[in-house]
């Protein structure tokens, strides 16, 4: 009874939900897209193996993936592999458990940022987009 003057409100939450669960995968992924070969040489460094396949699955799920998602297309399947991407990218790129000083720390920080990002898109899943999506038409 308290929320139900937040059920009118549930739609357009649901949509800036979205565009801000998704706004960090945009922001630098762009910055992936615009500087690739530096892209694939980080990832060289980092020793991933197939440094210009991983960035292009980076691409793809920073830009493609997360586009998809803030204009509520295929949300709940793609929200799903996005959620196994940023675990996997958490556990990749910051072993804060291998790391000491403040190096630790800051990757412990990030490790942690993706893991509550893995959170609230396991809500979109159970959600759903809402009705401003292309799923809903």
């Amino acid at each position: 009874m308290r929320y139900t003057l937040l059920e009118k409100y549930k739609d357009g939450m649901l949509l800036t939900a979205r565009l801000l669960l998704v706004l960090l995968y945009l922001r630098f992924g762009m910055g992936k897209l615009f500087s690739f070969s530096a892209t694939v040489d980080y990832m060289a460094s980092a020793d991933l193996p197939a440094p210009f396949l991983m960035t292009s699955i980076a691409l793809a799920m920073e830009v493609g993936v997360a586009l998809a998602i803030a204009l509520g297309y295929y949300t709940r399947p793609l929200a799903l592999l996005l959620l196994g991407y940023t675990l996997l990218a958490a556990v990749i790129g910051h072993p804060y458990w291998n790391m000491g000083g403040a190096a630790r720390y800051d990757s412990m920080i990030n490790f942690y940022k993706n893991v509550s990002i893995a959170g609230g898109l396991l809500l979109l899943i159970v959600a759903g987009p809402g009705r401003y999506s292309f799923d809903k038409r």
